[in-house]
């Protein structure tokens, strides 16, 4: 495996990484452990290291089952994960909490249950509008002081408030979405991190296996999958994008690799700075995705891409009301 940097400067993991989020939540019924286990240590064979959860995932039960898979080989990953979101009763809308008490109790929570005395990059998974930035990124630096968080991230957060941040303690990486079909970090954000040597980690970039062109039906997600109620997965929106990927697969075809594996390689083709981290269950979609790392594209690959799949061309917004609240902040 390929590795790259975090920023000039910062650590160094696996240019592919994998996000862990989908084995315990929000995709239907999670995995069962003996699966995702498979998964997880097939991915260490392959030489991923960089792998991402977050306590809201389950909530807790994926930082659970990261803690258990990885039981006798901590040395051998880059452990991220999340804090500081979660949904309200009715899960109509998120709660967002970045307090300095919070910080806190979240830090234990995880630790615990990743079965570690350290995480090695730890993020606010949603800017809180109502603590300054530079109050949530100091409490984060005691952590890194103490020994228990050796780097810092934020999540879907703007330019400016990633100004802020950095200036309080040095950010490691900004996790935000980015895939072809979801581009607005081209408007800022990925210059930012680039001027300032913050590592670009994105999410989703396969657009939640949208863009691999195994998602033809709404049929093919299961019940309780929240990608039925996402807004690019409903009605009118959903062909149309499906017109946009079936374009994408016939360049991938004419290069001899998947659709996944092009739409993952072009977003590896915009910075060496970006580690994406897709997702999945399956021991053969790991295997496709971590090839990714292998797909050189050519400038001339990169411009029909465009052609095809131009920013701003998906339909439909990127989350539904209640996740769009919090983004960008």
């Amino acid at each position: 495996m390929k590795t790259r940097r975090l920023g000039p400067n910062g650590p160094e993991v696996s240019s592919v990484g994998l996000g862990c989020m989908g084995m315990s939540a929000f995709y239907g019924a999670p995995s069962d452990e003996a699966t995702a286990t498979g998964v997880l240590h097939r991915a260490l064979e392959l030489g991923v290291t960089l792998f991402d959860t977050a306590e809201m995932y389950g909530p807790y039960t994926n930082e659970e089952l990261l803690g258990r898979a990885f039981a006798g080989r901590r040395d051998r990953i880059f452990l991220a994960t999340k804090f500081g979101i979660g949904y309200n009763a009715e899960r109509t809308a998120l709660k967002v909490d970045g307090s300095p008490a919070n910080v806190r109790r979240a830090i234990e929570g995880s630790l615990k249950r990743l079965n570690t005395d350290h995480v090695d990059l730890y993020y606010l998974h949603r800017v809180d509008p109502d603590t300054p930035i530079e109050e949530t990124v100091g409490a984060m630096a005691e952590l890194v002081t103490e020994g228990k968080v050796r780097f810092l991230g934020l999540s879907e957060a703007a330019p400016e408030t990633l100004r802020k941040a950095h200036a309080t303690h040095p950010i490691t990486a900004l996790q935000t979405e980015y895939s072809l079909w979801s581009r607005e970090p081209e408007d800022g954000i990925l210059q930012t991190c680039e001027e300032l040597g913050i590592g670009f980690v994105p999410y989703s970039p396969l657009g939640r296996g949208f863009l691999s062109g195994d998602i033809q039906s709404i049929d093919d997600l299961e019940e309780g999958d929240f990608r039925r109620t996402n807004p690019r997965f409903m009605g009118e929106n959903f062909q149309k994008n499906i017109d946009l990927v079936k374009a994408v697969t016939a360049i991938a075809t004419d290069k001899g690799v998947t659709a996944a594996q092009l739409a993952l390689a072009w977003v590896l083709a915009q910075g060496e700075h970006l580690v994406p981290i897709p997702g999945t269950r399956r021991v053969t979609t790991l295997e496709d995705n971590v090839a990714s790392a292998e797909v050189a594209l050519t400038a001339g690959d990169l411009a029909r891409i465009e052609a095809v799949f131009p920013k701003d061309a998906a339909a439909g917004e990127r989350y539904a009301a209640a996740g769009r609240a919090a983004l960008n902040r």
